[in-house]
């Protein structure tokens, strides 16, 4: 049977005025307003994309309009005067609106004399009478004229509104006009059309139209019932109007046999080769799509191919879907089927399995959650689907005098265990395996070489929500997601509360199925997400980017950093105190003691006591007091305003760092080691807690103090080194800026280049104006965000953003280009391929939507310099150790900021080789067009570095 011929004609003219209004003024590198035309290339994208994935064309063409008359001004001189002229800025991108039309080897064609929609129709209706079916991608009412089958030749025509994603046929017609398709010029001709100047009669609006239409069959019809109707206003306008009506007809009605500028055989889609794309994308600035294109490019085959290849389009398709690829052939989880292993003869038994097959999920269970205090209760294996065992060293009651299950001895284990966790030959696969690095670590066992589940996760599916389970990465919700499985809780083995037992006092039956279900879920969930890496893109990333960067940040955990507790101590009391001044002065300011604490009281202390404007209820009842409602009053004059927002910082630094620093220094080691986290942050960015040492105040007196605590022990100092504006840096290149590139490679002052660029003059205020414009729209900011970060009117702040884009047309062109590509595919995209994805970028929820976009900005940016400052820390010890300075230790990485201790001696050898390291983290991967600059500093104290 022969394929059905499929055409799909596309009313250009539309999308051109849609793109136009869309998106904010944009200029190609000559200058040129490119605004409509990257709207448009961007939706013609999207459309042969979504089209390609579905049931697509055989055939299809761009329609246009030739000019800005046609044969109904003959007819009637006054049709669309209404109009306006195109805005002087969308006039001279209608001829590249065409070159970007050819540009995706797409027939475009338009006709004087004609409007696209009589060439639409004509073309529609000559395909239909040869039994094509038809598809007009359009939303107008006048082309749902010719909707309908044809009852000869069996050919289709329907409609694809693209906007909302809907089909439109016979049956969407009349719900729309209460009439079949061929009677809604009738109904048009009645109510007539204000945006095209087509009359209609006077006071008749759609329902009466339709009403009258399908009541007496067409518009003579409905004419010619005036007379006998009751005396009514309609009957008085139907009589009057009826010559308007009858030409009203004429204009509305298409045209379906014009001659075809081109045969609808010649419309045949042979592929989308990429050169000419590609040199249009060039020419005019158009880099994310280029990039685009490069990673989609086609086989031979397949040459139209626009985006990624059809597998890995297939993974991004399933952000909806949870992604539940087919998994390996897997029984379901069994945990009757775990072994206990009490002897050394099972033990080596599993060892010599785990060597033959030459991978082996390990998990540790411990007596505590921290990895540098806790204590080694047991280790389970697993080597395929339920064929896991749990190996118990540190079991039985806390009484020395209970009795003891059978167990290995600990010592005798960990050595029969050590060559097989050592080994090259076999691959360690862990879930979070940091943690279990750590406990082996300390148990002389150096795990290598490892997989990560977790970051293997995180690698793939960052920031995405699916199936309504959230976008975790723990074990329990990837085991829930991609397994259907439900493990067992730590809570239904341990209890909770006063009642809750250690680990090492769980029975060794209820422990196995515990333990062993973890390394045995561990391996099945290896089996579906690795392979899924190439598929997805996601190869790249964890192979060079997270997973070497794991036994770095375990080491830099294990060592930790020393601080001074008696300073810390002295601040905390200095705190204290100022707490307690603070307190009193807030308490007379409002005349009366509260909780200042307690922001129900708070809140009604400042607006119903004190009378402030402003005060705005939750859900709950109370008044908002955050800091933004806070710094609002404080602009209205209210002291006390400043004063809580004071002791509130000092409240925050006194509880998380001098109180909170002091009860962490482990007793063991006199440190406090603090936990990384390689999956805390949606964009890449490392996180810490317990201590977080990563929201320390970084330009404030306070926040010095408490770095003055962090120190160096005899003999060593610390050495920091901070990566200088790397946001903005990457920022310029990703944009492609070069006024700012040009600047960086010259070592100027950003800001004071960008004041110049902007305010024509660099004072100490247009610089820090500068400065918070420069971070500002890289996140997104609204002039209204602006506005308050400034302290100037919204209208001035809509001002600087304007000026600021017409500056640097590269950063706007960035994030346009960003904003529009993850709303098509779901995700953005660092330098190294890190997906982050955005499942609400496209929501109906405005505040939902907004946030994503400003997210979508920058996670880009903010991902590329977490993904370069890992590959600096993955590089950095071998860099070291190869230069004979082996007593150089990485302690900290704090957001752009690398920390180490070492021996003052080294200082002046180690400084160039982190400073080189850092400097070329990106390569070979990414060739940056503007230089990485570092800083470096030491001091005995983390504070006297900077």
């Amino acid at each position: 049977m022969a394929e059905t011929q499929h055409l799909y004609l596309v009313d250009g003219s539309a999308y051109i005025f849609r793109a136009y209004h869309r998106l904010p003024p944009l200029t190609d590198p000559e200058g040129t307003p490119v605004g409509a035309v990257y709207g448009y290339t961007t939706m013609l994208w999207k459309l042969a994309d979504d089209l390609d994935a579905a049931d697509g064309p055989t055939h299809m063409a761009v329609i246009l309009d030739k000019d800005s008359t046609s044969f109904r001004n003959d007819i009637y001189p006054e049709y669309k005067a209404n109009r306006p002229e195109p805005p002087e800025d969308l006039r001279p991108q209608f001829p590249l609106i065409r070159d970007a039309t050819r540009a995706f080897s797409l027939p475009c064609i338009e006709e004087g004399g004609l409007e696209a929609d009589d060439l639409i129709a004509s073309y529609a209706r000559a395909a239909q009478r040869e039994g094509w079916n038809v598809t007009i991608v359009s939303s107008d009412k006048d082309l749902m004229q010719v909707v309908g089958t044809d009852t000869k030749s069996g050919g289709t025509i329907d409609m694809l509104d693209t906007m909302k994603n809907a089909r439109i046929g016979p049956a969407e017609v009349e719900e729309k006009f209460g009439v079949p398709p061929h009677l809604v010029g009738d109904v048009l001709a009645l109510m007539g059309d204000s945006v095209d100047n087509i009359p209609g009669i006077y006071g008749v609006g759609p329902k009466t139209a339709s009403k009258l239409i399908a009541e007496h069959g067409d518009l003579t019809a409905a004419l010619d019932s005036a007379p006998d109707m009751k005396k009514s206003k309609l009957k008085e306008r139907l009589l009057e109007g009826r010559e308007d009506a009858e030409m009203s007809r004429v204009l509305v009605t298409l045209k379906e046999d014009a001659d075809l500028p081109m045969p609808i055989a010649d419309m045949k889609l042979d592929g989308v080769p990429p050169e000419p794309l590609a040199e249009f994308l060039k020419k005019h600035g158009f880099s994310s799509l280029l990039r685009r294109l490069d990673a989609g490019r086609g086989s031979p085959d397949r040459p139209n191919q626009l985006n990624p290849t059809k597998a890995e389009r297939k993974g991004a398709d399933a952000a909806s879907e949870g992604d539940r690829q087919p998994l390996p052939d897997m029984p379901a989880i069994d945990r009757n089927a775990y072994e206990c292993v009490q002897t050394m003869e099972r033990l080596n038994h599993w060892i010599e399995r785990a060597f033959a097959l030459r991978e082996v999920a390990v998990d540790t269970e411990t007596s505590a959650l921290d990895a540098i205090s806790a204590d080694l209760v047991g280790v389970s294996l697993a080597l395929g689907p339920n064929e896991a065992c749990y190996i118990p060293l540190a079991h039985g009651g806390t009484d020395l005098l209970s009795e003891k299950p059978q167990q290995i001895d600990p010592a005798a284990a960990l050595a029969a265990l050590k060559p097989l966790l050592e080994s090259d030959a076999v691959v360690k696969i862990g879930q979070n395996i940091k943690y279990d690095l750590n406990i082996l670590a300390r148990n002389g066992i150096a795990v290598a070489p490892i997989e990560d589940t977790m970051i293997l996760s995180f690698a793939l599916d960052a920031g995405r929500s699916l199936d309504g389970i959230g976008g975790g990465h723990g074990m329990d919700e990837l085991a829930q997601r991609h397994l259907g499985h439900t493990c067992m809780t730590f809570k239904e083995v341990c209890g909770t509360g006063k009642k809750q037992i250690g680990f090492g006092e769980v029975a060794l039956d209820v422990a196995t199925k515990y333990a062993a279900e973890d390394a045995d879920v561990t391996w099945r969930l290896y089996k579906h997400l690795k392979p899924r890496l190439p598929i997805e893109g996601g190869t790249r990333v964890y192979e060079r980017v997270d997973r070497p960067l794991i036994p770095v940040v375990a080491g830099m955990e294990r060592h930790g950093i020393q601080v001074d507790r008696a300073n810390l101590a002295k601040l905390s009391e200095e705190f204290a105190k100022e707490m307690a001044r603070l307190e009193s002065a807030i308490h007379e300011t409002a005349g009366q003691e509260f909780a200042i604490g307690s922001p129900k009281q708070l809140g009604e202390i400042l607006f119903d006591t004190m009378g402030y404007k402003g005060g705005r209820k939750g859900k709950s009842g109370q008044y908002s007091t955050d800091q933004t409602t806070l710094e609002k009053l404080e602009a209205q004059g209210a002291p006390i305003a400043r004063q809580v927002l004071e002791w509130r910082q000092l409240s925050k630094l006194k509880s998380t760092y001098t109180d909170a620093l002091q009860a962490a220094i482990n007793p063991r080691t006199g440190r406090v080691h603090t936990s990384y986290s390689l999956v805390g942050a949606q964009t890449g960015r490392l996180s810490s807690t317990d201590p977080n040492l990563q929201n320390i105040p970084i330009r404030t007196e306070i926040g010095r103090q408490i770095r003055d605590a962090f120190v160096a022990d005899d003999g060593n100092v610390l050495l920091a080194a901070d990566y200088s504006q790397i946001e903005l840096r990457l920022a310029a290149h990703m944009a492609d800026v070069g006024p700012l590139k040009e600047a960086f490679a010259e070592g100027e002052d950003i800001h004071a280049r960008t004041a110049r660029e902007m305010f024509g003059e660099v004072t100490r205020d247009t610089r820090a104006q500068a400065k918070t414009i420069n971070f500002a729209i890289l996140y997104g900011i609204s002039r209204w965000g602006l506005a308050g970060r400034l302290g100037v009117e919204a209208d001035e702040a809509q001002e600087m953003i304007d000026t600021y884009f017409k500056r640097f047309p590269g950063i706007q062109r960035y994030i346009l280009e960003t904003t529009e590509s993850v709303k098509q595919r779901g995700y953005s995209e660092t330098l190294f391929g890190r997906k982050t994805w955005f499942p609400r970028i496209n929501s109906k929820n405005p505040s939902e939507r907004q946030g994503s976009e400003r997210a979508a900005i920058n996670a880009p940016i903010q991902g590329t310099s977490a993904d370069i400052i890992k590959r600096a820390m993955a590089r950095m010890n071998p860099a070291l150790a190869a230069a004979g300075l082996p007593d150089v230790r990485m302690l900290l990485q704090v957001h752009d900021e690398l920390v180490f201790e070492l021996p003052e001696s080294d200082v002046e050898d180690a400084s160039p080789i982190i400073e080189r390291i850092m400097a070329d983290a990106a390569r070979p991967s990414v060739e940056l067009s503007v230089p990485l600059g570092i800083e470096i500093g030491t001091g005995k104290s983390w504070g006297a570095a900077h």
